[in-house]
């Protein structure tokens, strides 16, 4: 077995669980070259000084937070659950879900408020007991390791506290979310010694790479003829980053504009370049984009 070369960075990302086919995904999509499978302890990146270990992800804060890898990545949860002596570098844009307060659907309970007094089964008691305190509602926290969505229907406890994306488990429980506490998405964590040792510059590298495939994601890339009277209606509705790529085409007074679009105004602006009678538009995904 290959060992790990302290030299070259160091990454802890989940073993096994729901962060683990996205990170490996981002990861691949920032131009890394890997193997992974389920047994591997850790990979070494064959283009790139970064190793890769595979552990537990209520593991990552401490491996962090005490140096023995230089960075992690996690969801917010944990962060928040675990709160480590760690710098969030990025919010990483995938792993979404909440923290949320469910109840039996046939529960009386329908406000927090009424819930002063009763039990709660979490598997996060640091943010459950922060948010009640929060909200000035006395409550008994038990700790729950395990299924917590059976534990209103076993009687141990009246409501439950945790993480949904979907809510189809919350529905196979018969049970239904009565509040949020937060929302949580995979985070990019460092060692603050990784920060400012001599794994510096290989960090902002690596960064850099992270931050290309991000960016590419919040914006689409755009193609289409259009004839010469609305050019000046279109450099209005689609600057682009800085202004639209305009070139002239064979055909006389037609011209080809590319732009780059943001993705939560595209079908705003497509609607306005239809108002103005551009058809024909060609929409592409961005891979990456360096800013």
């Amino acid at each position: 077995m290959a060992n790990i070369n302290n030299k070259n960075l160091k990454l802890a990302i989940q073993k096994q669980g729901r962060l683990t086919d996205e990170t490996l995904d981002f990861l691949r999509k920032s131009g890394l070259e890997f193997e992974s499978y389920s047994q591997r302890l850790f990979s070494s990146c064959r283009n790139f000084p970064l190793e890769i270990l595979y552990v537990r992800d209520n593991d990552i804060p401490n491996y962090v937070a005490s140096g023995t890898v230089d960075l992690g990545i996690l969801g917010q949860n944990v962060l928040n659950e675990k709160k480590p002596k760690v710098k969030k570098l990025l919010n990483l844009e995938y792993g979404f879900c909440s923290l949320i307060v469910a109840v039996p659907k046939e529960s009386e309970i329908k406000d927090i408020k009424t819930l002063r007094n009763k039990t709660i089964a979490t598997s996060y008691p640091k943010s459950t007991k922060k948010f009640f305190n929060d909200n000035n509602i006395p409550v008994k926290v038990v700790s729950i390791s395990g299924s917590v969505e059976i534990t209103p229907a076993l009687g141990i406890s009246q409501a439950i506290v945790d993480l949904v994306s979907t809510g189809s488990t919350l529905a196979l429980n018969d049970l239904e979310i009565l509040t949020k506490v937060y929302d949580s998405e995979a985070v990019l964590i460092a060692n603050k010694d990784a920060l400012r040792n001599g794994k510096k510059d290989l960090l902002e590298k690596l960064t850099t790479r992270f931050k290309g495939v991000l960016s590419a994601k919040d914006y689409k890339y755009i193609m289409m003829n259009v004839p010469e009277a609305v050019l000046p209606k279109i450099k209005q509705i689609i600057p682009g980053l800085k202004s639209p790529t305009v070139s002239p085409l064979a055909k006389e007074g037609w011209f080809s504009v590319q732009t780059v679009i943001k993705e939560d105004t595209f079908w705003e602006t497509i609607e306005k370049l239809k108002q103005v009678r551009v058809s024909g538009i060609i929409v592409l995904p961005i891979e990456k984009m360096i800013i």
